[in-house]
C-alpha cells in the first residue's frame, strides 16, 4: 500500500493479536482479531498492539516505516519510561510531521531511482539497436557465405560433368576406331575364306571330271593358283588391341576449385551513398554505403578528411591528414568535426582474403553554426518586422529558417512558428500589433539546421528603427545604440572629411532605416531649444549634395535661431507655409500613414499639432535627421502613438 493512499483517507487493516497465557496446568490460548480503524490524515501512523500475559501486563507499539520502493513494514518500537500511555499533542504532530519528512525523502528516492532506471532503459535500448545492427549484418553475412559455397559446389559440378562428358565422347571415337579396323579385317578374312572356298570347289571339280585332256589343261593352272595362295600367310593377329586406353584424368583444376571453397575472394569496391537531409549535427555526418555483390565482408574502413579550398576533392596526394575509422556495418556516425565544414569520405571492405579497392569518394557537409542577428540592421513596426542576420559560415548554406514565439506578460514563451526557406540573410515577418515577440534564425544545408541563434526581441507596440552609419555626414557622430546623433564644435577640415556616393556632402545629416511597410507610423525626436535642425523624411535616393526640404524627395520641419525669435518651416520643395509657433517644442512626434499620405508633427509635451503635409508617396521613405549647428539629436522609438495623433 502506498503512503499516498494512507494520507487520502484509506482504510487500514490491522491484525493484532492477544495472547492470553493461563497458568501451566490451563495451557495457552490464543485469540486473532481483526480490527479495522480509520486513521485520519493528520495522526501519527502508530498502532498499538496489546499483549497480556499471565502476571504482567506490557505494552508495545508499532509504527510504519517507508523504503525506497514506496512499500510499507512495521517496526517496533518500544516507548521510553517517560512516555505515559497517553501521547501528548505535540509529540503527536511532532510524530506526523517526522512521517512526512520521511516520505518526502523517499519520494525524492523514488524519482531518483526512476530516472536512473529511465537512463539504464535508454541505454538498453540503444545497445539493444546495436545488436540487432550487429545481428543483421551477421545474418547477411551467413546469407552471403551460403550462396557463395553453393555456387562454388555448383561450380565443382559443373566442371566434373565437363569432364565427364569429354572422357565419354573420348571413349565412344576410340570405340568407334577399334571397331572400324576390326570390321576391316573381317572383310579381309572373308575374303581370304572364299578364294580358299573357290580353290577347293575348282580341285574337286577338276578331280572328278573324266576328260584327260580337259584335266591336264586345267591341272596346271589349278595347281599354280594353289602354289600362290598357299604361299600367302594370312594375318591372324587382330588389327587392333582389345584394351581401351585409360589414362588418368588431371583432375589438378577441380581438386583446386574444392580448396578453393573455403578461401572467401576479396571483396569488390563499395559504393558510397550520397549525403541524405538531416543526416548531420554540427559535429557529427552519418555516413551509408552498399554493396552491389555476393561478396562476404569481415568489417569496412571508412576514410575522410576536411575539404580544403584551395585542394580539389578527386586530389588525394594533397590536404590534410586523412583519419578512418572501422566498422562492421554499412553506415558510420563519425563524430568531432567543424561545423558547416565539407568532407570527402570513401571506405574499403576487408575480409579473410584481402582488401577491396577504395570506393568513390563522396563530398559530406556538417550542418552550419547557428546565423548572427544584426540588431543595428533590423526595425519594425505595429504591423511587421525586417530581421538581417549574418551567415557566419564560411561555405555556403541552403535557405534559412525563422522561428517566432509570443512572450505573455509573465514572460513564458507561446506557440512557435516558422517560416522556412527563405534565400536571403533577411525576413520582413508579418506580426500582431501590441504583441511582444522573441525571434529566432536557423541556417539550413542539406546536413540538416543549425541551432538557433541567440533571442532578438521585437516588440509591435510601436515603430522601431536605427540611424544609417553608411549615410551619415563625416561631421557626425552615431551613438552605439543608433539612436542618437552628435555635431561637434570642432570643424573637421575638409582633406579629413571622406565621402561617398551614399553620405550627405552638403547638409549635416543621416537618413534612418524605417522598415518598408506601408502603414502608419510614429515616432519622437527629443532636441535643446538651441539647436538648429531639420527632421522628417526622404526618399532613399535624395540628393546628397542638397539640403533636406530642399527637393521635391523630402519633407522636413526646420529650426532656425533668429535675433529676434525662433523661427520653425515645414519645407517641401524649398516652400514652406507662414506658420508662427509660440512655445519651443523639444520633444517632437512624428507620424506617418502611408494609406492617407500624410506626415504630421506634434509637439508631444503640448499635445499640439504643428503641421501636416498631404501627398502620396510614391515610394518608401526613411526618416531624416539634420543639424545646422553643434548639438545633439536624440531618436525615441518602439512607443505607442497617442490618441490625439489619431485626430489629425
Amino acid at each position: 500500500m502506498d503512503l499516498y493512499d494512507v494520507f487520502t483517507g484509506s482504510r487500514l487493516d490491522v491484525i493484532t493479536e492477544e495472547v492470553l497465557s493461563g497458568d501451566e496446568e490451563h495451557g495457552e490460548e490464543v485469540k486473532e482479531e481483526e480490527v479495522n480503524r480509520d486513521l485520519p490524515t493528520k495522526e501519527a501512523f502508530v498502532v498499538v498492539s496489546e499483549r497480556t500475559e499471565t502476571r504482567e501486563l506490557s505494552s508495545t507499539s508499532q509504527r510504519f516505516s517507508t523504503d525506497t520502493n514506496d512499500s510499507l513494514r512495521f517496526e517496533a518500537y518500544v516507548p521510553s519510561s517517560d512516555e505515559e500511555g497517553t501521547p501528548s499533542p505535540d509529540s503527536s504532530v511532532d510524530e506526523h510531521d517526522d512521517v512526512f519528512e520521511e516520505h518526502k525523502e523517499s519520494e525524492n528516492k523514488v524519482n531518483n531511482i526512476r530516472t536512473k532506471l529511465e537512463e539504464k532503459v535508454v541505454e538498453m535500448e540503444n545497445f539493444a539497436g546495436h545488436l540487432e545492427e550487429i545481428f543483421l549484418t551477421v545474418e547477411e553475412n551467413f546469407g552471403r557465405q551460403e550462396q557463395h559455397l553453393e555456387q562454388h559446389c555448383n561450380d565443382v559440378l559443373q566442371t566434373l560433368s565437363h569432364r565427364h562428358d569429354d572422357r565419354a565422347a573420348a571413349l565412344a571415337e576410340e570405340k568407334k576406331r577399334k571397331l572400324e579396323a576390326l570390321y576391316t579385317q573381317l572383310l579381309g578374312c572373308g575374303r581370304t575364306l572364299d578364294a580358299s572356298k573357290d580353290l577347293i570347289e575348282t580341285a574337286q571339280e577338276l578331280y572328278r571330271t573324266e576328260d584327260k585332256r580337259l584335266f591336264l589343261q586345267a591341272v596346271m593352272p589349278t595347281m599354280k593358283r594353289i602354289e600362290e595362295f598357299a604361299k600367302e600367310k594370312p594375318d591372324l593377329t587382330l588389327v587392333t588391341s582389345l584394351e581401351f586406353d585409360m589414362p588418368l584424368a588431371d583432375l589438378s583444376d577441380v581438386k583446386t576449385m574444392m580448396d578453393s571453397i573455403n578461401i572467401v575472394p576479396a571483396p569488390s569496391a563499395p559504393v558510397i551513398n550520397p549525403q541524405v537531409s538531416n543526416s548531420a549535427t554540427r559535429t557529427s555526418l552519418r555516413v551509408c554505403w552498399s554493396l552491389f555483390s555476393d561478396d562476404s565482408v569481415e568489417y569496412y574502413e571508412l576514410y575522410y578528411r576536411p575539404v580544403l579550398e584551395d585542394t580539389p576533392a578527386a586530389d588525394s596526394t594533397k590536404g590534410p591528414d586523412v583519419s578512418n575509422v572501422k566498422v562492421k556495418e554499412t553506415h558510420c556516425s563519425v563524430g568531432e568535426l567543424l561545423p558547416n565544414v565539407q568532407y570527402e569520405f570513401w571506405v574499403t571492405a576487408t575480409n579473410t582474403t584481402g582488401i577491396s579497392p577504395a570506393s568513390e569518394k563522396a563530398v559530406y557537409v556538417t550542418v552550419p553554426s547557428p546565423p548572427v542577428i544584426r540588431q543595428r540592421e533590423c526595425s519594425s513596426c505595429p504591423e511587421a518586422a525586417l530581421i538581417r542576420w549574418e551567415s557566419g559560415n564560411t561555405n555556403p548554406v541552403d535557405s534559412y529558417t525563422v522561428e517566432l514565439s509570443e512572450t505573455g506578460t509573465d514572460g513564458q514563451s507561446g506557440v512557435t512558428e516558422s517560416i522556412v526557406a527563405v534565400p536571403t540573410c533577411e525576413s520582413l515577418i508579418q506580426l500582431q500589433s501590441g504583441r511582444q515577440y522573441l525571434i529566432y534564425v536557423r541556417a539550413v544545408n542539406i546536413g540538416g539546421p543549425s541551432d538557433r541563434s541567440e533571442a532578438f526581441t521585437v516588440s509591435t507596440t510601436g515603430t522601431i528603427f536605427h540611424l544609417l552609419q553608411d549615410t551619415a555626414h563625416p561631421c557626425l557622430s552615431i551613438s552605439e545604440d543608433g539612436f542618437s546623433m552628435f555635431y561637434g564644435d570642432e570643424e573637421l577640415p575638409l582633406s579629413a572629411m571622406t565621402f561617398d556616393d551614399n553620405t550627405f556632402a552638403r547638409c549635416v545629416a543621416v537618413l534612418g532605416d524605417l522598415i518598408p511597410v506601408r502603414g502608419r507610423h510614429y515616432w519622437e525626436v527629443e532636441l535643446d531649444e538651441d539647436t538648429e535642425y531639420r527632421i522628417g523624411v526622404a526618399y532613399e535616393d535624395t540628393q546628397r549634395n542638397s539640403y533636406l526640404g530642399g527637393t521635391n524627395t523630402s519633407w522636413c520641419m526646420r529650426h532656425v535661431l533668429t535675433p529676434s525669435r525662433h523661427k520653425y518651416e515645414f519645407l517641401h520643395s524649398g516652400w514652406s507655409p507662414d506658420i508662427r509657433i509660440t512655445v519651443n517644442p523639444v520633444r517632437i512626434g512624428l507620424s506617418l500613414n502611408y494609406e492617407r499620405g500624410i506626415l504630421s508633427f506634434f509637439n508631444v509635451e503640448l499635445e499640439q499639432h504643428l503641421h501636416t503635409f498631404y501627398c502620396s508617396f510614391l515610394h518608401y521613405v526613411h526618416p531624416c535627421f539634420a543639424l545646422d549647428n553643434p548639438g545633439a539629436l536624440t531618436v525615441h522609438n518602439g512607443v505607442a502613438a497617442p490618441e490625439y495623433v489619431h485626430l489629425v
